[in-house]
């Protein structure tokens, strides 16, 4: 059964993680789900992407303890790529790598009972990609959050920049939405652009960012075929044909 749901809007694609009786919790599967779904959104002719949770509770919990992933799967810049833009609408709970997945878009609209949240400091775990808050927002706001693991409600993210607009609790896929709109007509090479020089020249990249990107592309080569097919000549002594994919 699928945990991502994904419906094409005009030139928006709009993403739901679907597991409401895990209060969205990203699992393996939803990580992967989430990769597929938007490396296939940046080769097609779609311009915005939002993404949300299903219902008001949580936009996600965060990974899912039960069933844990390579959640720097589904983090934009880390796990996927693209130059076009990517808008979260949250709810509730946004907790973890969650938060981080939020943070790397490059718009939230946030419901009014959007509640932020890093505990990892108290559970003995991180993956180091919240590092890049701190880039993001100002530095003793964003170590309060880290390193306390204080809640942060939403008219507090507003005002600090985390998020870039907060609305009325269940009017945040629609005001997304409106957004996205908004930038499907709007130039997209012009937003590319801008998109790429903010990511590539103006923002740094912690070094957990830095090492998922690294594996993403050497996860290219151990998934390829073409590697299968060198393992199979040299089993067989001859040479390889290789069709670089």
């Amino acid at each position: 059964m699928s945990q991502v749901s994904i419906e094409q809007h005009g030139k928006v694609t709009l993403f739901t993680i679907n597991r409401p009786a895990r209060k969205n919790a990203i699992c393996k599967e939803t990580a992967l789900e989430l990769q597929a779904g938007f490396a296939e959104f940046d080769a097609s002719d779609q311009r915005v992407a939002v993404i949300t949770g299903s219902g008001n509770d949580a936009f996600s919990s965060g990974a899912d303890v039960s069933n844990l992933s390579e959640l720097w799967r589904c983090i934009p810049g880390s796990g996927f790529t693209t130059d076009k833009p990517i808008i979260a609408a949250t709810a509730g709970w946004c907790v973890g790598g969650a938060m981080v997945l939020t943070m790397m878009c490059d718009l939230i609209v946030a419901a009014d009972n959007t509640k932020f949240s890093y505990p990892e400091a108290r559970l003995g775990f991180t993956g180091g990609m919240i590092a890049g808050l701190a880039a993001r927002i100002p530095h003793k706001v964003a170590m309060d959050l880290i390193l306390l693991g204080r809640t942060m409600d939403a008219h507090r993210a507003y005002n600090v920049g985390l998020v870039s607009d907060v609305v009325d609790t269940g009017k945040q896929v629609e005001v997304a939405m409106q957004q996205a709109q908004t930038l499907a007509d709007s130039a997209p090479l012009v937003l590319t652009t801008i998109k790429r020089f903010v990511n590539q020249h103006v923002l740094p990249k912690s070094p957990a960012e830095a090492m998922s990107e690294t594996l993403r592309q050497l996860n290219v080569v151990r998934e390829s075929d073409d590697i299968k097919e060198g393992m199979a000549a040299f089993r067989e002594k001859r040479l390889p044909v290789y069709a670089g994919r």
